[in-house]
């Protein structure tokens, strides 16, 4: 009796010490796994303007999570070149001049379009990739991205896609978020899809219809915050844009910058 009382104890001591190198294998691959887990926490894209001709802050962390993931925001401090470009979440009838104004002045743009653009304006979008300019993915619905599953995301980004390629053969390969909106993960996904995500180093209050900026007031923003590699941010839907855009390429490039594709960034 007393041998068979030590083999049970003996037996449990033994189960329960396998159990914990079992249980200690468990929480270390946990930690493993962990620490290869993508942040998903949202971050809004901003800048801080400055008037003076030198490129923005825009902010060294979060160009940093960007720039790891095939994104970009701005372009070399020793080029005097400016990235022009639109976002179009709809049509509000100014895209017609915009193209025009372009032409003139012989200037191409990136403009980023959802799915409600181009299957109500699938001739401005032909005009567009005609034309020479880069037609980019604003996704279909223009939801925040980081609130989304990552099928969720990859139904917003491909379905789009597809639609363009089926109407135009066009390949589209730029991304901006909606809203501005991102978190690490998020890139990562878009990267793994073969897309490079373009956020910006102006932008200014232009999107709202009903309150448009005064023509002479958001020409001279503009001017003031001309900088070395800028990717500009202009909304389509905007009456004051259109009206303002032919003398802001004129006066840009009078004081030696120079529009680029996005397809030559730098």
């Amino acid at each position: 009796m007393q041998k068979i009382r030590y083999g049970i104890i003996g037996s449990l001591i033994i189960a329960i010490f396998s159990l914990s190198i079992i249980s200690m294998n468990e929480s270390e691959k946990s930690i493993v796994t962990n620490a290869n887990i993508t942040s998903n926490k949202k971050i809004g894209w901003g800048i801080k303007r400055n008037n003076n001709h030198e490129q923005p802050d825009v902010g060294s962390a979060n160009k940093k999570i960007l720039e790891e993931n095939n994104g970009i925001c701005l372009g070399s401090k020793d080029e005097k070149s400016i990235y022009l470009t639109f976002d179009e979440g709809y049509e509000a009838g100014y895209t017609e001049q915009i193209l025009n104004t372009l032409k003139e002045n012989d200037v191409t743009a990136t403009f980023f379009i959802t799915a409600h653009y181009v299957n109500t304006q699938p001739e401005l979008v032909k005009r567009m990739i005609n034309e020479g300019h880069i037609v980019g993915n604003h996704t279909v619905n223009h939801k925040s991205m980081p609130e989304l599953t990552e099928n969720q995301i990859k139904d917003e980004v491909m379905k789009l896609h597809e639609a363009i390629y089926e109407k135009f053969k066009y390949e589209m390969k730029y991304i901006r978020p909606p809203k501005g909106e991102f978190s690490e993960n998020t890139l990562k996904i878009t990267k793994q899809m073969g897309y490079k995500t373009v956020m910006w180093s102006f932008a200014y209050e232009d999107w709202n219809e009903d309150k448009q900026p005064d023509e002479n007031t958001a020409k001279k923003k503009i001017l003031d915050n001309l900088h070395n590699g800028e990717i500009m941010l202009l909304h389509g839907n905007s009456k004051t844009n259109t009206n303002i855009l032919d003398s802001v390429i004129r006066e840009a490039k009078a004081i030696g910058y120079e529009f680029k594709s996005l397809d030559e960034f730098n």
